[in-house]
This record gives C-alpha cells, structure tokens and sequence, in this order.
C-alpha cells in the first residue's frame, strides 16, 4: 500500500467514528425540580416568646434578631 493510501483510509476511519459518536449522541434532556420544602419549627413553650434583648442586641425565642439594629433601653432585657 501506499502512504496516501493508508493515510486516506486514516483519515476516513477517525471521519467515520467522529461522525457516529456525534450522531449516537443525543439531545440533552432537562426538568427542574421541586424546590425543597422550608423546615418546620416547632416550640414547645406555652407562651409566645416575647421580644427582648441582651445587651444592646433584639432576642426572640433565643434567636438574635434585629440585622444588627441596637435595641433600645425600654425594651426588656433578658435574665
């Protein structure tokens, strides 16, 4: 055989298996999923909490509130 021969029949063969991984290769397929669902918080306290502070800081519940926002002096300060 000849080197243009067998660069030919190269050439051909990596065309060929070029050609059919893209042609096996199918369309992408997408769906969105169900965003999940917000956790439940449950208390056990009889009362509702109350706002109050610690320091210069809002507490409900014993969760810092507030965005950082000083509480005032009137409000009731935690024990």
């Amino acid at each position: 055989m000849h080197a243009s021969s067998i660069i030919r029949t190269g050439v051909f063969i990596v065309a060929g298996a070029a050609f059919l991984s893209l042609a096996a290769a199918g369309p992408a397929g997408a769906r969105p999923e169900p965003a999940p669902s917000a956790p439940t918080v449950q208390s056990s306290a009889a009362q509702p909490c109350l706002l109050t502070r610690i320091g210069d800081q809002f507490v409900r519940c014993d969760n810092l509130t507030g965005a950082g926002v000083a509480a005032p002096s009137w409000v009731p300060e935690q024990r």
